[in-house]
């Protein structure tokens, strides 16, 4: 293959943070393109690579072989030149409670469009601070954007928590040799609400009992006709590794869209302020009558990206994430996007994102 020129990244851009690495880099593995990403994260109070985003590049750089300067923690630039994506079996670990689930935004780009299925088995935070926690992604992102055309399972094998880690996930790819393009632009009626509140380690079971009740009562005054299920339960020893708590409530319609609002239990904070913190950001979602939540908005335009023809999502107000994760496709990719501002529900201006993708197509074996 010729050589191509490197790309150059600024990572201070816009959000600034790791979600630029993120992008860049499963957009680099894919088209092979050798990027150089510098200025890492230089706005946050401590610059460079942490642990996870460490960890998420390394994966990265096994599944396609590639070669990567600068990884280190702490490093603020970077520079990688990819070779061909094939896939397989990998193994990654935080050794933190670092997020598993951005290892998995990192990865799952270049898994359902390599040469080969694969399984990725890892370990470290799936219940930790921003960061979307794992059950989003299984009930979440997965079944929507599933409508790409992939194949991915994910399995939640135990939880781990800040500040030892320990979380087990097993993510289980089968490749297509193209995405297609997807079209959520009517989000039709509210049809239930559910969710689940959990306790784990030495925490007493009225923590999610309340963190589920406190949830309940604050949905159900803003939509008294709409069945609410959130579940109050205790993770087995087996199935957690140390002490933590949280909610995630999903709110489905009639036409298949999914939002949701989650919360992390933290030391000091009542459990009824957890529960209510979950509800008031999915109610926030449900009151601008977007298809997607904003945790979802950003995490669909690599794959709007990537796809063959355009794909149109209605959206609420868009977030800075969404904006960085267009700037970084725009900049790899041939991609065009479109934004039309629209005035949408009770929380102001909402969006329509539209994206005619490059049609990206798996290379043959």
């Amino acid at each position: 293959m010729a050589t191509r020129e490197t790309i150059v990244i600024d990572g201070s851009v816009l959000e600034g943070g790791g979600q630029i690495l993120r992008n860049g880099m499963a957009l680099s593995c894919l088209l092979r393109l050798p990027i150089k990403v510098d200025k890492i994260r230089a706005g946050r109070d401590k610059p460079g690579l942490r642990p996870q985003h460490l960890t998420g590049i390394l994966l990265v750089r096994d599944l396609c072989g590639g070669k990567l300067v600068g990884a280190t923690e702490g490093s603020t630039e970077i520079s990688f030149t990819p070779s061909k994506n094939q896939g397989g079996n990998f193994k990654a670990d935080t050794k933190t409670a670092g997020s598993t689930c951005l290892l998995i935004q990192v990865a799952l780009p270049c898994l359902v469009l390599a040469q080969q299925p694969s399984v990725l088995d890892l370990r470290g935070g799936t219940d930790a601070s921003m960061a979307p926690p794992v059950d989003y992604f299984s009930q979440v992102f997965l079944p929507i954007a599933s409508r790409f055309g992939f194949n991915v399972e994910i399995q939640l094998i135990k939880r781990g928590f800040y500040p030892r880690g320990g979380g087990e996930v097993r993510v289980v790819t089968k490749p297509v040799d193209q995405l297609t393009a997807i079209t959520l632009m009517d989000r039709g009626d509210i049809r239930r609400i559910h969710g689940t509140a959990f306790v784990a380690g030495k925490l007493p079971d009225k923590v999610s009992k309340n963190m589920a009740d406190s949830a309940t009562r604050l949905i159900k005054s803003a939509y008294p006709d709409i069945a609410v299920d959130i579940k109050a339960i205790r993770e087995p020893p087996n199935r957690a590794e140390g002490i933590g708590t949280g909610i995630m409530i999903v709110a489905e319609t009639s036409n298949g869209c999914l939002l949701s609002g989650s919360a992390l239990g933290e030391r000091g904070v009542p459990a009824e302020k957890v529960g209510e913190t979950a509800a008031e950001a999915l109610l926030k979602d449900l009151r601008h009558g977007g298809c997607v939540d904003e945790y979802l908005q950003d995490q669909l335009i690599i794959f709007m990206a990537l796809a063959a023809g355009t794909s149109k999502i209605r959206c609420g107000p868009m977030s800075l994430h969404t904006e960085t994760a267009i700037h970084i496709a725009e900049k790899l990719t041939d991609a065009k996007f479109s934004i039309q501002p629209i005035q949408e529900g009770s929380e102001g201006e909402g969006c329509i994102i539209q994206c005619t993708g490059i049609g990206y197509r798996r290379p043959t074996p």
